[in-house]
């Protein structure tokens, strides 16, 4: 959502951002729909103020012996009355249709966000670690757990369709290993405050983060009016939702380990092996709330975070600036992860971390009280995964995997799996 004061004054300015994202100019429209609600709300005052002087001058006129003024100014009290309900009626419509048209907006990017269409255009800010050398050809991490007996697509396929997966035995516990090590990174280390978040949330919740209206498709929609979370970026950003925070208690740092679920619409034919791309799976989640003088240092805070998970297991990555074209609807400017998957001979996303500016903020009417000053000020949102937990499985199965499809269990993941430091048939 967007200061439609700031787009009346920076109309050019507005529109040349969407320009960058591939989108039309919306700021005439937007500045002719506020003109139209603030004349409205104008007219509407100046009624009720009528009302008012209307309704004291009929005490007067009675006190006087005017009957027939008083008449008429009942008669006028009256008509104002419903000028007025026909108002309020406008008035909620004009609303409703300045915030349709801003709901389906994308956020305006940083002026460092490198312009492009698409993902071909995202530009690589570093590289970390070295490519492994097996020494034989390496197999896909779909490969070696069916190998392994631990990894059943059919049976997940037959209760559940396409897109899912059972994890058994040492597998299972890798995945679960890999989930509890991430979190305690992040609150041991990385100074994020643990939460256990609803994994059913309302419309608002949803609207607040920006999947909804637009992405109502990407997700799933329970029968009572709720919708499962895609990302813990949702109930804890919106825990900030209406409310009012001292700036002393800023930034707030939050992580969840919870479960997520994607529809994954438009992804038809896309990793459709292995569990690279699934309606179901575990992920570390990032959330910061910040001011808008350290949302920007927060980002890099963020992502260095999230690198550290990768840094601690060993594995090579690099971290890609993502173009305007490529980019998420509520972000300003994202750095994308991604790891290097023997396998596949490719390198994949595992996180991306997103500042949104006040965006966010907006839709939720989330706020802080300034130390110095008067009034409160929109709260800046970053959130990042940290990680994905079933990309980081495949990451640890393909670059830790052995010439007889075992898998060597990374050191820092050993206390977490009772002992057991391979993974064999």
């Amino acid at each position: 959502m967007f200061d439609t004061k700031w787009i009346t004054e920076n109309p050019a300015q507005f529109d040349a951002g969407l320009a960058r994202r591939g989108a039309e100019p919306q700021a005439e429209k937007i500045v002719a729909l506020d003109d139209k609600r603030r004349a409205h709300i104008q007219k509407l005052q100046d009624a009720q103020s009528r009302r008012n002087a209307a309704s004291k001058e009929i005490g007067k006129a009675m006190a006087g012996g005017d009957k027939d003024l008083a008449e008429k100014l009942k008669a006028e009290v009256g008509e104002l009355k419903s000028v007025i309900q026909n108002a309020n009626d406008e008035q909620r419509l004009i609303d409703d249709q300045l915030k349709e048209l801003l709901s389906a907006i994308p956020n305006i990017p940083l002026a460092e966000t490198p312009d492009g269409a698409n993902e071909a255009d995202n530009v690589e800010a570093r590289q970390s670690g070295t490519r492994p050398d097996l020494g034989f050809t390496p197999k896909q991490h779909f490969e070696l757990g069916e190998d392994l007996g631990m990894m059943d697509f059919e049976t997940a396929a037959g209760m559940s369709g396409a897109r899912f997966v059972i994890l058994t035995g040492k597998l299972a516990r890798l995945e679960r290993a890999i989930g509890q090590f991430m979190l305690d990174l992040q609150t041991e280390k990385n100074g994020y405050t643990e939460v256990n978040p609803p994994l059913l949330v309302r419309d608002q919740a949803v609207y607040g983060t920006g999947q909804l209206p637009k992405f109502a498709d990407d997700l799933f929609a329970t029968t009572d009016g709720r919708w499962l979370i895609p990302t813990a970026e949702v109930p804890m950003t919106n825990m900030a939702r209406e409310s009012i925070i001292d700036e002393a208690n800023l930034p707030k740092r939050l992580t969840a380990l919870t479960p997520c679920f994607r529809s994954e619409a438009g992804s038809a034919g896309r990793d459709t092996r292995g569990i690279i791309r699934q309606h179901q799976f575990w992920k570390v989640e990032m959330v910061s709330l910040t001011t808008p003088e350290t949302s920007r240092q927060e980002l890099d805070r963020m992502t260095n975070c999230a690198e550290d998970v990768l840094k601690q297991l060993g594995l090579h990555y690099r971290v890609m600036a993502l173009c305007t074209g490529d980019m998420g609807f509520g972000a300003q400017l994202t750095y994308d992860i991604e790891v290097w998957l023997p396998g596949q001979e490719a390198f994949r996303e595992i996180s991306s971390c997103s500042v949104c500016g006040d965006f966010q903020a907006r839709r939720m009417n989330a706020r802080y009280r300034p130390d110095e000053g008067k009034g409160t000020r929109f709260i800046h949102t970053l959130n990042g995964s940290g990680l994905a937990v079933g990309r980081t499985l495949v990451a640890v199965m393909e670059n830790y995997q052995n010439a007889d499809g075992s898998i060597t269990v990374p050191e820092v993941l050993k206390p977490y799996m009772g002992g057991t430091s391979k993974i064999e048939a």
